[in-house]
């Protein structure tokens, strides 16, 4: 891990010695000699550690450590300074200080205790990563695949991991679009910094621009402090944009300029800052269509459409249906404190049989379910949801059937020959709303 370090001291001398022993181990160092520099740094860009001297001058060391963890929570500070005594320590302790340093001091000195900030960043990078794993924690791991078409977008996946091109992954709803972009950022070198995750329909524009971009305190009705956004807490890491098709326009230009400027600014505030990180975007609508439409930039389309992968539907790769299902069956008894189950026969066939519209998503689900009903040591088939059971008859050409079971039969065909839930309503003429009464009517 490199550190990205901030050196405030108002002797030229130490600035410079300081900077080569820093950038000697590899870390990016940035040199200034008062408060007031310092302070423009820090809100143009992220810091893990700063080395401030306790004297600057006419000004105070002490008072820039509260202004620099104001702007960077998580950064380090070590007071520098020839005035050493317990006293001080123990005030700059209580600022928010992380160690002390006396002068004069040799860079062995340095050396170590930088090495503790190390430590501690790194540790806590995992900490936060693990943090947003377990928030979205699903068993159901799709890194693994029986289907060719599978097996080739991971081995995309894998290959461009390392790079830092942004990436688009495409894909119904719940194939497990988040999954892969969490295992792409896992193989990465970003791997020990944050991964976030934005969902773009889940809030209006004006909050989803906050949440993305930040914003200063007072900049809108609640903005009580200052917030620094998802782009700043991925410093360094992985920033994934779910269902990017769904990005008001107003946002997509702010957006578009952090990636080909690495620059933006909070809501409320002037000041452009940098962005260190990685984009991977996913979509479950035909953006192409969006575009025509006037909903979606084609610029930015271009910019995040570097490197696409499609990851197929969960019909159009059953040989994987089995493994996910037995892995999802032993998730849940252990979760629920059940010995070990199986499926019937009866159970494996249906499951292969069904077109599951909802993806390993829906397949979790079902299963979940099953473990919950299920009071013997086999999962069978009336443990599964209705849907998912075996039709006694489906009408042929020529049948003479009810309207009713003829428009079951149709919407079940569409469903399974569509890509996603939008294509389907599309084909069938139907708004969303409809198209889900329908499909709770017939439970499809």
């Amino acid at each position: 891990m490199v550190l990205s370090v901030l050196v405030v001291d108002d002797e030229p001398n130490i600035r410079k010695t300081l900077g080569i022993a820093l950038e000697t181990e590899g870390h990016r160092v940035t040199a200034v000699g008062n408060p007031k520099d310092a302070l423009v740094e820090a809100n143009s860009r992220y810091f893990d550690l700063a080395l401030v001297d306790l004297r600057l001058g006419s000004e105070s060391g002490l008072d820039l450590i509260e202004k620099l963890l104001g702007l960077c929570p998580w950064i380090k500070c070590i007071v520098i300074t020839a005035y050493a005594s317990i006293d001080t320590a123990v005030e700059a302790m209580r600022r928010g200080a992380f160690d002390y340093l006396p002068k004069p001091f040799t860079n062995d000195q340095v050396s170590v205790m930088v090495g503790k900030v190390f430590e501690v960043r790194t540790l806590e990078q995992k900490v936060a990563a693990l943090q947003e794993r377990l928030k979205e924690f699903v068993p159901e791991a799709i890194i693994e695949s029986r289907s060719p078409a599978m097996q080739r977008a991971l081995a995309m996946a894998r290959q461009v991991a390392d790079s830092e091109a942004t990436i688009l992954i495409r894909g119904e709803s719940g194939t497990g679009k988040t999954i892969l972009a969490h295992a792409i950022h896992s193989w990465s070198g970003r791997s020990l910094k944050p991964f976030g995750t934005v969902s773009c329909p889940s809030l209006s524009a004006e909050l989803l621009e906050s949440e993305l971009f930040g914003h200063a305190k007072g900049s809108f009705t609640g903005a009580s402090r200052d917030y620094p956004g998802r782009i700043a807490a991925c410093e360094g890491g992985t920033l994934f944009l779910d269902e990017i098709g769904d990005l008001p326009l107003s946002i997509q230009a702010k957006l578009l300029r952090v990636l080909q400027e690495r620059a933006y600014e909070r809501l409320g505030d002037l000041k452009t800052r940098k962005a260190d990180l990685r984009i991977i975007a996913a979509t479950n609508i035909d953006l192409e269509s969006a575009i025509s439409a006037g909903r979606f930039r084609e610029d930015l389309f271009y910019r995040l459409n570097v490197v696409e992968i499609t990851i197929p539907s969960l019909r159009e790769r059953r040989e994987d249906i089995i493994p996910l299902a037995d892995g999802l069956l032993a998730f849940f008894a252990r979760q629920n404190h059940r010995q070990a189950l199986g499926f019937s026969d009866d159970a494996c066939e249906a499951l292969r049989n069904y077109d599951w519209p909802g993806n390993v998503r829906e397949l979790r689900n079902s299963i979940e379910r099953s473990v919950l009903l299920c009071k013997d040591s086999q999962v069978g088939v009336h443990h599964l949801p209705l849907k998912l059971k075996p039709l006694e008859h489906e009408p042929e050409a020529g049948d003479l059937v009810t309207m009713e079971e003829l428009e079951r039969t149709h919407i079940r065909r569409v469903l399974a020959a569509s890509k996603s839930i939008e294509e389907a309503c599309r084909i069938l003429g139907m708004d969303s709303v409809t198209f889900w009464r329908k499909r709770k009517k017939y439970g499809l």
